[in-house]
């Protein structure tokens, strides 16, 4: 009987949890709100680069910054999407609906920082190909492409799932938006800089820059663990304050 009840509280769970990220996508695809302001904020972001870099001559090689600067995309591209998405849910009730619904807390951060990484990951795979053709035509990448795929996905969910975590946090407070934007980049600090270091490595390459890109991930990865780990339990006593 134990058994056979924690296997009935894992199955609802993963249908509450396909329920709430179904919703959060099939709304997005109606709207296209976020993924239209953030793609829209992160081609403003690059324009913004083409005028910082205009002067910088011919003989300035943009690789050496070209991690950075896409990362710097990412994440201001990032802190407007996670606003966007729980300021929505909270103005049309549905935050309210699903706290009231029998939904373990749990389900709710996993269903949200999912679909969060989702769309993130489609605003990336958009910008990307653009800041490729902007800033590096005719620079080769000396790395496989694989590695700054990788690089992004471990900074990537760090960012959706640390993000989810405060946005729940600053929804219900008082200027949420400047309370995202001050914790997120110290949060995230770590985790960024390691996929910095990683996106750098596939770039540049260089003498043993396959271990360099590898101890970056490893970095990267296990600082999402911690974190994650320790939203996840912390966040049925954020989203229930």
């Amino acid at each position: 009987m134990p058994d056979a009840a924690a296997a009935a509280r894992r199955v609802s769970s993963w249908r509450q949890f396909k329920a709430i990220l179904r919703k959060d996508i099939v709304m997005e695809l109606r709207t296209k709100e976020m993924l239209t302001s953030m793609s829209l904020y992160a081609l403003l972001t690059l324009v913004v680069y083409q005028i910082a870099l205009s002067q910088s001559g011919s003989g300035f090689d943009i690789r050496l910054i070209a991690a950075g600067l896409v990362w710097l995309a990412f994440v201001f591209t990032s802190m407007l999407g996670l606003n966007r998405s729980l300021v929505h849910e909270k103005d049309q009730g549905c935050l309210e609906a699903l706290l009231l619904s029998p939904v373990d807390r749990p389900v709710i951060f996993f269903a949200k920082s999912i679909g969060n990484l989702i769309f993130l990951l489609i605003v990336e795979i958009i910008t990307v190909p653009i800041f490729a053709v902007a800033f590096m035509s005719g620079r080769p990448i000396a790395g496989p492409f694989w590695m700054i795929v990788l690089s992004g996905l471990v900074g990537s969910i760090g960012i959706a799932g640390v993000g989810t975590f405060l946005a729940t946090m600053a929804v219900n407070a008082r200027g949420g938006s400047f309370i995202l934007s001050v914790l997120f980049i110290p949060l995230m600090y770590p985790a960024l800089l390691a996929a910095v270091a990683g996106t750098s490595a596939a770039v540049l390459g260089g003498p043993g820059y396959v271990d360099m890109f590898w101890r970056s991930v490893g970095m990267g990865a296990g600082i999402d663990a911690i974190m994650l780990l320790a939203v996840y339990g912390l966040y049925e006593f954020i989203v229930s304050a």
